[in-house]
């Protein structure tokens, strides 16, 4: 029997503020049933309430169940389990509500999409990077009449970015009135990702009031581009105009720090994380571990990984690549034991790199293959190309040159550069110049415009006093025009990373540089030399 709707009407108010209180799944269950008990299963007040509780523990399968009992489910409880579904990434079943909805419109019980369903449509179009169903959403905003609401314009410039679509979300961000921060950010961080630096840095300078994203969009798009100064300078600026840096923009500097050997920086960030307790996030400390780390401070990387509370897979293989990159090999493979000890973590593909690359460093042969054997046998993790290489390595170093051929010509996956690079430089170490010429075959085909590769088969050749060989290699690099990379040296000095590029001479300090270098290098010659010998021996 079908209740009187006033009657419907109480039982709803009298049973929403009890489910407004309700957080977990254990009282929406029980309060769920006193719901079907009083038979207003069809409630779609009720039913819109459920399924946020449902998407706020992330039960979209409980939300969708209730959902689909209901008979006649209006715009709010559409909206509700679009929602529920496109912020759990159930991208496809979002876009398909959408279109059940758009059916209801030409039926009796039409039900119209409002600015509450678009914004979470064009999260799942993005989700799905559906540029053209994207456009015909936009096309149905239009219709709406809806196009002048920021958030959806928000929404659209979010879609249109995501689906790297950046003329169109240009396009809507120039026909906003009111951008708000949300609107800037998202086209400045959308440049920054495509490399777009100068684009991203425009808008940027443009903007009427900066937020900490907006900085941080800078900050990441600059050392994702490589342009690690100008990350450390916007990252500098930043605090210079009073803008406190958070964990994202920290963890966004931090591998700026670690190519430039910004230690001093490093050091400081660590401070700052430790003064705002920022280190009890597992992110932040890794990023300051590859800092230390690339920045040659293998012993503060190891302390701070020791005082971390929550380790996972990042963090153990982050410092057992440390330790090996810093020739500490049986510390890195003691550490990975360890590793193996502990129950909440499991190695991954970039464990064992860092753990073949230790015992590369120390020619260890038969434990190499050990591990490399068991990352089926034991972990289930098929190898890639990088650890095929770090084998190849191994071998190369053992001086088992035959036997790293026949290990690449039986590689499942086609072997890259790296592979047949570090077969080359085997060769170099231990003089073998039919294998190095067979490896530089390989090389031209990968990667032809590499002038490393010329110099390093024209120092096997030199080595093997074969000169006929090394002037015919340096004819052929002059014929192609390569030219070598200059050598780089980096240092830091008051918190300020100076360049050194060999052959430039544009650094205002030049003349100074020169002549203390000239007095180092003579008093070097002297005495200073041969004392430094005398220590070694």
């Amino acid at each position: 029997m079908k209740l009187p709707s006033w009657v419907i009407r109480e039982l709803e108010n009298g049973i929403m503020p009890t489910l407004r209180n309700c957080t977990s799944m254990g009282e929406l269950r029980q309060l769920h049933a006193h719901i079907l008990v009083f038979s207003l299963s069809q409630s779609n007040f009720l039913g819109t309430q459920i399924i946020n509780i449902c998407n706020s523990n992330r039960r979209v399968d409980y939300a969708a169940l209730v959902f689909n009992q209901v008979y006649e489910p209006n715009v709010f409880l559409y909206n509700a389990m679009i929602k529920a579904y496109a912020q759990n990434y159930h991208c496809s079943e979002a876009i398909s509500l959408y279109k059940q909805m758009l059916n209801c419109q030409h039926a009796q019980n039409s039900v119209l999409a409002d600015r509450f369903t678009y914004p979470f449509v064009l999260k799942a179009c993005a989700g799905l990077l559906l540029l053209v169903l994207g456009k015909l959403v936009h096309v149905h905003i239009f219709k709406s009449g809806l196009t002048s609401n920021s958030i959806i314009q928000n929404s659209l410039i979010e879609m249109y970015t995501k689906c790297d679509h950046l003329v169109d979300a240009r396009r809507v961000f120039d026909e906003m009135e009111d951008r708000d921060a949300v609107s800037w950010n998202t086209l400045i961080s959308a440049h920054a990702r495509l490399g777009q630096m100068r684009k991203a840095r425009a808008l940027f300078n443009s903007m009427p009031s900066r937020t900490v994203v907006s900085w941080t969009a800078l900050i990441s798009g600059y050392t994702m581009a490589g342009r690690y100064f100008d990350a450390v300078e916007v990252f500098h600026h930043m605090q210079l105009e009073s803008f406190e840096p958070d964990d994202i923009s920290i963890v966004s500097v931090l591998p700026a720090c670690a190519q430039l050997g910004a230690l001093e920086l490093g050091k400081w960030i660590h401070a700052y994380c430790d003064k705002h307790e920022l280190l009890q996030k597992s992110f932040i400390c890794n990023a300051l571990i590859e800092m230390y780390a690339k920045c040659g401070s293998i012993d503060q990387a190891l302390q701070l990984f020791e005082e971390m509370k929550d380790r996972d897979v990042i963090s153990w293989s982050t410092m057992i690549a440390g330790l090996a990159s810093h020739g500490q090999a049986h510390k890195a493979i003691k550490l990975f034991v360890e590793m193996e000890k502990d129950k909440r973590v499991r190695p991954n593909g970039i464990t064992f790199i860092g753990l073949l690359s230790a015992c590369s460093h120390a020619g260890l042969l038969d434990e190499g293959f050990s591990y490399f054997d068991s990352m089926k046998e034991v972990y289930g993790i098929d190898p890639g190309v990088e650890h095929y290489g770090c084998m190849v390595d191994l071998l190369g170093r053992s001086g088992c040159i035959d036997r790293a051929v026949q290990f690449i010509e039986s590689m499942p996956v086609p072997p890259d550069a790296a592979v047949w690079g570090s077969l080359l430089s085997a060769c170099g170490t231990h003089g073998n110049i039919g294998t190095a010429v067979k490896a530089m075959e390989q090389l031209i085909e990968l990667e032809p415009e590499d002038i490393g590769n010329y110099v390093m088969l024209s120092n096997i050749y030199a080595a093997a006093r074969r000169w006929d060989s090394v002037a015919k290699l340096r004819r052929v690099i002059r014929s192609k025009s390569l030219k070598k990379t200059p050598g780089c040296s980096l240092i830091e000095v008051n918190n300020v990373v100076q360049e050194f590029v060999a052959g430039n001479d544009s650094n205002p300090h030049f003349g100074e540089i020169s002549g203390v270098l000239y007095l180092l290098a003579s008093q070097l010659g002297h005495s200073g030399y041969q004392r430094a010998m005398e220590y070694e021996e």
